[in-house]
């Protein structure tokens, strides 16, 4: 069956096979587990793909796991028109779409507690793919892929996916560990080409040049001379002048280019479309209105058509209501010259209609930030750069080599470009040298952030004995790096004891057995896991409108930014600044509302105090902020009046923050609907998850596409 199913599988594709991907379809048919590292665009999907199509062929069921719900919805629509919409599945924790199909979707978190939960649909299991293994940004979520490949069954083959990594091999020795026979496939050169370049304006010139950066593995000759150039100048700079007093240092020989010279370049050059990333939500938005002022059009009359279509019929469902708040025409303006953002700050239903339109060849340019570059696939001919430092907790800082190549892996679209660029805008305080450096640096390697939870720590005890739960916790790559490369700290083993004190002490375990409430924990997969359900058991949440529930467990989800004032949970906005917003609360809910976080904020504050005699790291304390305008929501206020409450309460709020927010709420009332219907709020919680999940919200997922 192998040799013919293989024989069918390369037939249609139409071209041949990269010797990487030679090697991993080898690996699959031997059965064994796969571990491939190879860059963005080089076809890594194609190697699941076979192994997927080879696992049903035989019978058996084939789930293709993502870190991501977006990059999820889309490998879901990749996958229904590869094999057919009846055959696949898609679970999202807030969408569940045809669960018990051959081939499945799901973000890594669903499998992971499909197979804590010992769910009966893991049974015919045999094939999990990991796609994007090297996602690791959040320190929550990251070490989750870790727990799925513990977990699951020996009979299960896996293929994981991964950009460049420098560590594969020692990546691959740690799956060989736990997994048994893993073949690690490694692929360093890009499918096609990389040119990177240097977009520049000299001194007394209007016009962009777009330069080579490297000649093979060094600077290139014209960059070191923009470098010595730079360098002679600010040897003639004088240290701060007087206000208004006249320098007689020459001016800098170059500048870096503005927004509109910088396509205008790319267009004659012939680089488009392009992705220009820029690390700020607003410059993106501020970048599309300059150019839309300079003038810039890159569509013709039937290119404005299709796009039109496109952005009314994936929005056919929202009131003119909902698309007056969102500033609809603003944005269709933009689009239908070529132009667009791409943000978080954007409603999900923008961001797909850019991702579509931007498919069709449709848009000349996307700025976009660099989530962009973790989510979606959405390659281009050019990617430009428009900082090469930006900002981080530790202040200014450069691009890391994995930064880098993430973003640029977006250049050069397969079977339509014959080579990819990169280009890096000018900055006269950042060297040419340096640029170089950081492109032509080796992959960054891969660390684990995985660590015990209270969840995960009542789940051993549940689902194990002493001697195998520490032996889980202790087979991790976290635990299996500590083991090769020691680092100071606590060891995980220790980490886990810690928690199940916490958990013995206050009443969910008794020695290596759990209690009601430590099955009740179980179930919750969160951040806030415990405190969650202490609030629960101490009848927090209780007799509550579907409104005022949400509001309460939003302060389990909802992070304030940093620079935002903080309001304690129990303060509220003076009522002469919220009267002209019908909220549809009305003072007493907000009382209600107000008197439960009260409460949450005392069980934080009793588990902080917990945590800290056992020395374990606080849980997030709970943020309350968002309370009132995710009530208003769940209560049926239009989303300009959301938005207005949002601005008053937390400070200026995008639509897209709105929307992430409320999808969490809607998410934990989805958990909490799945606890035991002996807990009053269960029925609560799904009237509050629906209430919640409408118009923009319920609209951040789209499987239609362009015919």
């Amino acid at each position: 069956m192998t040799t013919t199913y293989r024989h069918e599988f390369t037939h249609t594709l139409g071209f041949g096979l990269d010797d990487f991907q030679i090697e991993a379809l080898d690996a699959v048919d031997r059965g064994v587990n796969v571990l491939v590292s190879a860059p963005t665009g080089s076809g890594k999907t194609l190697v699941a793909n076979y192994a997927i199509g080879r696992t049903i062929a035989q019978g058996r069921r084939a789930f293709y796991t993502t870190p991501l719900k977006a990059l999820s919805n889309q490998k879901y629509g990749e996958l229904s028109r590869l094999y057919g919409g009846a055959r696949v599945g898609l679970l999202t924790g807030d969408t569940s779409i045809n669960r018990d199909a051959e081939i499945v979707v799901m973000t890594t978190e669903v499998l992971r507690n499909m197979l804590l939960a010992e769910a009966a649909h893991l049974t015919q299991l045999g094939l999990v793919v990991l796609d994007e293994v090297h996602y690791l940004q959040d320190p929550f979520r990251g070490g989750v892929w870790e727990e799925v490949l513990i977990l699951t069954g020996e009979s299960v083959q896996f293929v994981a996916l991964s950009a460049t990594v420098g560590n594969a091999d020692f990546l691959g020795e740690w799956f060989e560990s736990v997994r048994g026979e893993t073949a690690v496939v490694i692929e360093r050169e890009r499918p096609i080409t990389l040119h990177n370049h240097v977009a520049v304006v000299r001194r007394g010139q209007t016009d962009t040049e777009i330069v080579d950066l490297l000649d093979g593995d060094r600077p290139s000759d014209e960059a070191r001379r923009i470098d010595n150039l730079m360098k002679a100048t600010r040897k003639f700079r004088r240290g701060p002048q007087w206000k208004n007093s006249r320098s007689s240092s020459p001016p800098a020989p170059f500048r870096a280019p503005r927004r509109s010279e910088l396509l205008r370049a790319l267009e004659h050059e012939d680089l488009l479309p392009a992705i220009v990333f820029i690390f700020s939500r607003a410059a993106c938005d501020d970048a599309v209105h300059q150019c839309r002022r300079d003038g810039l059009n890159f569509t013709s009359s039937e290119e404005k058509r299709i796009i039109t279509r496109i952005a009314e019929e994936r929005l056919a469902d929202f009131s003119d209501e909902d698309l007056a708040a969102l500033d609809f025409p603003d944005f269709l303006d933009s689009l239908v010259r070529g132009l667009a953002a791409h943000h978080a700050g954007m409603v999900p239903a923008f961001r797909e209609i850019v991702e579509q339109c931007f498919e069709h060849n449709l848009l000349a340019v996307v700025f976009a930030t660099e989530t962009l570059a973790l989510g979606v696939n959405m390659p281009a001919r050019s990617v430009a750069l428009e900082r090469f430092t930006k900002y981080s907790d530790a202040g200014k800082k450069f691009l890391t080599s994995g930064e880098y190549a993430q973003m640029t892996g977006r250049a050069g679209r397969r079977g339509l470009d014959d080579e990819g660029h990169a280009v890096v805008c000018f900055a006269p305080e950042v060297a040419l040298h340096d640029v170089a450096r950081v492109a032509l640096a080796a992959p960054s390697d891969l660390h684990s952030s995985f660590r015990p939870t209270y969840n995960l720590t009542a789940n051993l005890v549940n689902h194990f004995d002493y001697d195998t739960a520490l032996s889980v916790v202790q087979s991790s790559f976290a635990q299996f790096e500590s083991d090769h490369r020691p680092r100071a700290g606590r060891s995980l083993v220790e980490q886990l004891l810690a928690r199940h004190r916490v958990l013995e002490r206050l009443g969910y375990a008794d020695g290596w057995h759990l209690s009601e409430r430590g099955q009740l924990l179980r179930s919750l997969y969160h951040e806030s896991d415990l405190l969650i359900v202490e609030s629960i058991s101490a009848g927090v949440l209780e007799e509550l409108e579907p409104a005022e529930l949400a509001g309460v467990l939003s302060a389990f989800v909802f992070e304030s930014k940093r620079s935002a004032k903080p309001i304690h949970a129990g303060r509220q906005v003076p009522v002469k600044r919220r009267r002209a917003i019908n909220d549809r609360l009305g003072p007493q809910r907000r009382d209600v509302i107000a008197e439960r976080l009260g409460e949450i904020t005392v069980e934080a504050a009793t588990l902080s105090n917990l945590e800290d005699e056992f020395s374990v790291p606080h849980t997030r304390e709970p943020d309350g902020r968002f309370a009132t305008v995710i009530a208003a929501w769940a209560r049926g206020a239009s989303l300009g009046t959301v938005l207005d409450l949002a601005d008053l309460e937390l400070g200026q709020t995008s639509p897209g923050d709105f929307v992430r927010n409320a999808k969490q709420v809607a998410d934990l009332c989805e958990q909490v609907t799945r606890l035991s219907p002996r807990y009053g709020v269960v029925e609560v919680a799904r009237e509050a998850r629906d209430a919640i999940m409408r118009s923009v919200v319920a609209g951040s997922f789209s499987v239609h596409q362009l015919g």
